[in-house]
């Protein structure tokens, strides 16, 4: 951490940027997941003050837009001040000064439960996905933390996904990757006794498809969709989500949501 009287020392863009890290810092201590070496440990002001002071020094910004500034001035003057919004606004809108936007594995995400807490994963049984090809990591860490999320009892992988533990992956993922694990399997080595079906255009709409009450969905990759071979081996049937859009075009995680709503919705209503 930097002492605030430097920090106001410094000029336009150089003082900015040190303000974003060290905001984004104490987020992460603020988060209980502070990075060794970065903890609050000024002993001459309590951390709630001592970001108070940086905000302060935000305010004084000529190029801080009004609106943020009243933003900044209202979580200021809370009650129940809230230390851990106030660094988020105050950072973000120092990023947007400097022309900076965040991808999610750069946002400041603490974790849902305190580690080393062990839990039993609640799933339904047999609900599974085959992601083909995803080679987005931050795709990979969403089809987890959705998977996870809505219940699904396995993910599996192709040999051409990217890996899991690629560190935007794990970040996206949120710990759901570390939850679930994986299983990276080739199309013809998927179980054989289970309905594979797959999610791509030109099959029965999401509310005409008849759902099986255990199966394996296949999902594409972002730039070719499911491969011919995947089509092949999804003999149960292949389901599309309509869109009334120009693009008609879903980012495969966000189509994935979609699909696992559908299906459990189908399974609570016909047990």
């Amino acid at each position: 951490m930097i002492d605030p009287h430097k920090l106001f020392q410094l000029e336009g863009g150089q003082k900015r940027r040190k303000l974003a890290l060290t905001f984004g810092a104490l987020e992460r201590d603020i988060a209980g997941i502070a990075e060794k070496g970065t903890e609050y440990d000024f002993t001459s002001m309590s951390r709630e003050e001592y970001t108070k002071a940086l905000v302060r020094i935000v305010l004084a910004d000529p190029k801080l837009p009004e609106s943020a500034a009243k933003e900044l001035t209202a979580l200021l003057a809370e009650k129940d001040f809230d230390e851990r919004r106030t660094c988020n606004v105050a950072r973000n809108h120092l990023l947007s000064i400097i022309g900076t936007f965040p991808a999610e594995w750069d946002l400041v995400i603490a974790p849902h439960a305190a580690s080393g807490v062990v839990q039993q994963r609640d799933f339904y049984d047999g609900l599974c996905v085959y992601a083909e090809d995803i080679r987005s990591p931050f795709n990979v860490g969403s089809i987890f933390r959705t998977a996870e999320g809505m219940g699904l009892e396995k993910v599996y992988i192709s040999q051409g996904c990217t890996d899991p533990m690629h560190p935007k992956a794990l970040r996206s993922g949120m710990g759901c990757i570390e939850t679930m694990g994986f299983e990276r399997k080739g199309l013809d080595e998927l179980p054989e006794d289970v309905p594979v079906f797959t999610l791509e255009t030109g099959g029965t709409p999401l509310k005409d498809f008849v759902f099986p009450k255990k199966g394996i969905v296949i999902i594409g990759s972002e730039e070719l969709g499911v491969s011919p071979q995947a089509l092949k081996r999804a003999t149960y049937g292949r389901v599309s989500i309509e869109m009334k859009g120009l693009k008609a075009s879903l980012n495969v995680g966000v189509a994935f949501g979609i699909l696992v709503q559908a299906w459990i919705d189908s399974i609570q209503k016909n047990p």
